[in-house]
């Protein structure tokens, strides 16, 4: 996988905190087809924010799928691909968070999955591409609403 993090990785904007940065160090992923990163250090202004233990985690995660997928044989009398399996990839940022007062941390899942079309990324790998784009760039600007949301249930 030719994914990596340079520390230390630039959070996005979110009500609360200020200029959130987050040192990671690499980590054993828990299966060959994935990366794994452990937050060690907190930069800016982030207030009661934990960094890595083992009982309240702070990771990041890629994973790319165990086997790739190939398009099936293509039928000339149908015309038509039928059943294109799907490659799918996830990035996951695993958080212990404190449910209330004096209880045990319980791991939150944060988990972005993107299932690209067997064969997409040979013949149209620039709209790949684009879709990745788009969807990175509309994290960035909804960072701090998508926050508000999850902490007031408002969308």
């Amino acid at each position: 996988m030719s994914i990596s993090l340079s520390t230390p990785v630039t959070g996005g904007s979110q009500t609360g905190l200020t200029s959130p940065t987050y040192t990671v160090a690499v980590d054993v992923a828990p299966n060959a087809a994935g990366k794994q990163w452990v937050v060690t250090a907190l930069g800016g202004t982030q207030a009661s924010v934990d960094v890595h233990t083992p009982a309240k985690p702070f990771t990041v995660s890629v994973f790319r799928p165990m086997v790739m997928k190939t398009l099936p044989p293509y039928n000339s009398a149908v015309s038509i691909l039928r059943n294109v399996p799907r490659n799918t990839y996830k990035v996951i940022v695993r958080k212990g968070l404190v449910p209330l007062t004096g209880q045990a941390p319980i791991v939150a899942n944060f988990t972005l999955t993107m299932d690209v079309p067997a064969g997409a990324d040979q013949y149209d790998p620039a709209n790949i591409r684009a879709a990745l784009s788009l969807l990175v760039g509309t994290m960035s600007q909804i960072s701090s609403g998508l926050g508000d949301t999850m902490v007031t249930g408002t969308l």
